[in-house]
């Protein structure tokens, strides 16, 4: 019986390692892989396939289908979900057909909410917990680009089957997909939240790159200070992060490409829609509700909040 995998969201992150999958099991009799695309990707996708260009090489691949109407994507075993977060009830609203009782959903999302927000969707269904670290974009229609060393993916769940979560693991290696199924994976969640939270806020806010904000002292400071913010909460919730997080945090960063930036800068560069719900004010709210000050956060929100209202 053949296992599906669903892809919804080429960007960055659905592109890069639904282009692995698809590379890998283009042979395969027993692995569809399906990408759920729409507009000029799905068009470009559908006649010339995905391109994936790394530091290294690039390559073309094509998945077993590329669509965005559920009759042509059909039933799925597994649906990993890598759209903007701000997208979560609306993309998946869409795929509801493709959806049975069995489909287990993976979030690669940068917030920490969308396994909440997905259960309230499909309260049945297996719903893990993941993230990724990553620099990759979409460079043009149907072309991702991922550079750096960066390529992990992880997830778990407290309560999913064991088994399916085994298979799933078994189907990224075979990929070649530097992936791990971890126990603890509410902490491996918020270890990257705290790192990619931050980046956005300081990288959107200062509008500096990474290089940029490292040499900078007072951009430096005010990083650090989100830093800060962001462990004590996780803290006051209980998380058992490292010690030495905002330490693990700084030293990561600084392994990253110089002229990187985040994908919350690069959208508010391009004029898009940001994530700053679930990157920036879900922190001052956390930050509320467990009576935390978060001056730092609030400041980069208030301007943010300006943006995104014109």
């Amino acid at each position: 019986m053949k296992t599906r995998i669903g892809i919804l969201g080429l960007g960055g992150v659905g592109g890069y390692f639904g282009g692995l999958l698809a590379k890998a099991y283009a042979e395969n009799d027993a692995i569809d892989v399906v990408f759920i695309a729409r507009g000029k990707a799905m068009e470009v996708i559908a006649e010339s396939g995905l391109k994936i260009i790394t530091d290294e090489d690039e390559a073309t691949v094509f998945p077993t289908v590329v669509s965005n109407d559920p009759d042509a994507i059909g039933k799925l075993d597994y649906l990993i979900c890598a759209t903007k977060t701000y997208d979560i009830e609306e993309s998946l609203d869409a795929m509801k057909k493709c959806i049975t009782k069995n489909t287990v959903i993976l979030p690669l999302y940068n917030g920490v909410d969308a396994t909440e927000r997905i259960s309230t969707i499909f309260p049945d269904n297996e719903v893990l917990q993941g993230c990724v670290y990553i620099v990759s974009m979409i460079a043009e229609p149907g072309v991702i680009k991922k550079t750096g060393i960066y390529e992990k993916l992880f997830f778990g769940s407290d309560s999913a089957s064991i088994y399916r979560m085994k298979a799933l693991q078994t189907i990224f290696e075979n990929a070649k997909i530097e992936s791990y199924l971890v126990d603890n994976i509410e902490e491996t969640v918020w270890e990257k939240f705290v790192f990619i939270s931050s980046l956005a806020s300081a990288t959107s806010y200062l509008n500096q790159n990474i290089g940029e904000i490292m040499e900078n002292a007072s951009s430096r400071n005010l990083y650090v200070s989100l830093l800060n913010e962001i462990t004590m909460i996780a803290a006051v919730k209980g998380l058992n992060l490292p010690n030495d997080i905002v330490m693990q945090t700084i030293l990561k960063l600084e392994k990253s490409p110089r002229d990187a930036t985040s994908s919350m800068h690069r959208d508010l560069l391009a004029g898009r829609k940001i994530e700053l719900s679930s990157l920036t004010e879900f922190v001052v709210n956390e930050g509320l509700k467990y009576e935390i000050e978060t001056p730092t956060y609030q400041m980069i929100l208030d301007k943010l909040d300006k943006h995104e209202s014109n």
